[in-house]
């Protein structure tokens, strides 16, 4: 009783009020970190982080009552900043409980997906401990209303909360300054909102996201329809029209996209200690159904995977700064091949990846997109040793996405994102007897460790399409996202590549952006190894054009590989380039034959410059676009601008039970036309998590969507 009446004495003076709101509150943060926030904390330094990141933010706010002497408008105000500071927390747990993400500002005031989330359904999402997220305050206020906290009539000198104030932007500094030790470019290379939370705390994400959210609308606002002409008149003009060889040759077969995490082109032909690093995939790359490129180069700038995600799907590039997942990815216009597959030929889309749906935004960017279905980490068993890292282990993707695969209503378009073969390169002994380099350095050496893992994985998914049929009625493409060493250990991988460390240069980085593309279309005979210079913007156009579906109505900046008009000018985000003679670096033209700086002819002058201003331009339209949502006006022929409230990646089983009654018609899916029986048991993985014994619980039933009304699709 003491102790109490001790502490009741302290909070009766002002500044111990303003201790006791900032004390409840970081309590209260705490609960919902630990408890109902997934923030993934890994080391002993997040945890620490996590601990301060509210005081920062939570002082700096109730210093705002400290610079009002009257107690009539101290307390009021102090305790009205509290009451809003926890109605933020709280309504982030609640839709985080929902949706597994966090409340954006477009999102509070009424936008995108609030209807959703914060509707009927939120009684449903209360707990009973969320009783702590509030009884402080009532507390407090009894406390008050009985005197038993005193009230204080003796006003603070302002000197003391400019002192406060300024002590909380300086702690909030040092946060950051932590944060950035730990997560470089954590507010420019945005990939989660969960990173900012985790590592700045629920306010400063809200003002970050409302600052950036000001930013995207200011321009869209200013934006208008004739800004879209110049991106029309430069993607026109360089469309480049389908070899009529080529052109149809995949109609109406599956696409099964796989993502080929931090996969380089080096890999392909490459033997450690006598071993293939990549047998199958070797096989694959020279195989007479498929169509490979060795001069095909990511073009990814700090959206990393997002950004190959976005080429691939769009033909747009991502942003100069950060990525545009997540920062525009929530309410942009897209025009991407799961919408278009499914509106031109009736295509079901889903997307299979061992993470979280969150990462990247992917939640959000993927139903703006048009696909139907995202199985993330919470459809499969992601515990113990079966996930490293980045996610579920990629033989225990492949093989646990049949269950879901096997209902998919043919024709499918489906991308498998892998993270195995993802930095640190990370990998358990018993998932690989593989003999590696020893160059001492550890991300070099464990780098073929995991590539080989990854290589066997896709192995035993293609064992699994060719036993079920699906491999001949597919055409399977196959890419690599970005670089898997950075230019910083280059010179230890130039060990395992049998070059001299000490002659390695900025070409030789940049030759090392190469990464596979190998398209295969069972049942061709005239595959072949191609030279031609290409880049992720080339790819939707060239699959478009091989199930003869012309590209031209489509706002695309890339061109199809296989036409004779494709253009061999590859962009990278930073406005470096190469084209089949010039590899151009910070200004600097060199030689692909010699590797060597050029001096230029007056021929070769008027080339560069040429190439340099159609990259320029090209990378400042696709900007354009995209940064003020551009395609919200154009409406190409045939094509419906999609809606991402019809899309929910939860309750397939009771959502599909009712398309399927819609539809009406037989299914095609593999699942029924193997009688209704699992195809688990042609799926074999020598994954030591698995026993190899499948059974066909919970199984979902998929249908297709009828492609003319995509609103009743998922």
């Amino acid at each position: 009783m003491k102790y109490i009446n001790w502490v009741l004495e302290k909070c009766s003076t002002r500044k111990g009020f303003i201790i006791l709101l900032i004390v409840c509150f970081w309590a209260k943060t705490m609960l919902a970190y630990f408890v109902d926030l997934g923030l993934g904390i890994t080391n002993p330094f997040q945890f620490l982080i996590v601990l301060i990141n509210p005081l920062a933010t939570t002082t700096l706010l109730l210093s705002i009552a400290l610079y009002f002497k009257k107690s009539r408008f101290f307390y009021p105000l102090a305790i009205l900043i509290s009451i809003l500071n926890t109605v933020l927390l709280y309504l982030n747990v609640i839709y985080f409980r929902e949706f597994t993400d966090f409340m954006t500002v477009s999102t509070m005031t009424g936008y995108s997906k609030v209807n959703q989330g914060l509707s009927g359904s939120s009684l449903a999402l209360t707990n009973f401990h969320d009783i702590f997220y509030w009884i402080d305050l009532v507390v407090i206020i009894l406390l008050l209303v009985l005197r038993k906290i005193k009230i204080d009539p003796r006003p603070l000198n302002r000197r003391i909360g400019l002192a406060v104030t300024s002590f909380s932007v300086l702690f909030f500094v040092v946060n950051l300054s932590l944060a950035e030790m730990d997560r470089p470019q954590l507010l420019t290379r945005t990939f989660d909102r969960a990173y900012i939370v985790k590592y700045l705390g629920l306010d400063a994400f809200t003002v970050y996201d409302g600052l950036k959210s000001q930013h995207n609308n200011d321009l869209r606002a200013s934006a208008t329809k004739s800004e879209l002409n110049d991106v029309l008149k430069f993607t026109r003009k360089h469309y480049a029209k389908p070899n009529k060889k080529f052109y149809g040759i995949a109609k109406g077969k599956n696409v099964i996209v796989i993502h080929l995490e931090s996969f380089q082109q080096f890999l392909i032909g490459k033997k450690i200690n006598g071993q293939e690093v990549t047998p199958f995939l070797n096989k694959l790359y020279k195989s007479k159904s498929s169509y490979a490129f060795k001069n095909f180069f990511h073009q990814v700038g700090q959206g990393k995977t997002s950004d190959a995600e976005n080429m691939l799907e769009t033909s747009t590039y991502g942003l100069p700064q950060g990525s545009l997942f997540a920062q525009l990815g929530s309410d942009n216009t897209f025009q991407a091949a799961p919408a278009i597959l499914n509106q031109r030929r009736g295509y079901t889309s889903a997307v299979f990846h061992g993470n979280i749906a969150s990462f990247w935004n992917r939640n959000n960017v993927y139903k703006n997109m048009g696909y139907q279905y995202f199985f993330d980490a919470s459809y499969y068993n992601t515990t113990g040793d079966r996930s490293l890292g980045y996610g579920l282990k990629d033989k225990l993707l492949f093989r646990d996405s049949v269950k879901y695969l096997q209902n998919l209503q043919q024709p499918f378009y489906v991308k498998y994102i892998t993270v195995t073969n993802h930095f640190p390169y990370d990998l358990d002994k018993e998932d690989t007897n593989f003999k590696t380099t020893n160059t001492g350095d550890d991300v070099v050496d464990n780098y073929f460790l995991t590539a080989h893992y990854l290589d066997q994985a896709v192995h035993e998914f293609y064992n699994y399409l060719r036993k079920t049929g699906l491999l001949k009625h597919s055409l399977i493409l196959l890419y690599g996202d970005h670089y898997g060493i950075s230019n910083s250990e280059n010179t230890n991988l130039a060990k395992a590549l049998g070059k001299n460390p000490d002659d390695w240069d900025d070409f030789d980085n940049a030759q090392l952006q190469r990464v596979p593309l190998i398209i295969d279309v069972p049942g061709q005979k005239n595959g072949f190894v191609s030279k031609k210079y290409a880049g992720e913007i080339d790819v939707l156009p060239t699959l478009m054009h091989l199930l003869g579906i012309s590209s031209k109505r489509y706002v695309q900046f890339g061109t199809d590989i296989l036409s004779k008009q494709h253009d061999q000018v590859v962009a990278f985000r930073n406005q470096d380039w190469v084209s089949p003679a010039f590899t151009s670096l910070s200004g600097g033209i060199y030689s692909n034959k010699t590797g060597q700086l050029l001096k230029l002819t007056k021929r070769q002058q008027a080339q560069v410059k040429k190439d340099k201003e159609r990259v320029q331009t090209e990378l400042s339209l696709s900007d354009s676009l995209n940064e003020k949502n551009l395609l919200r006006f154009y409406h190409p022929k045939g094509f419906k601008a999609i809606d991402p409230r019809n899309y929910n990646y939860a309750d397939l089983y009771q959502k599909e039970k009712r398309i399927e009654k819609r539809l009406g018609k037989k299914s095609t899916s593999i699942y029924s036309k193997n009688g209704d029986k699992s195809t688990w048991k042609e799926y074999f993985t020598d994954a030591p998590e698995i026993h190899h014994k499948t059974t066909d619980s919970n199984r979902i039933k998929i249908t297709n969507p009828d492609a003319n009304n995509n609103d009743s699709s998922r």
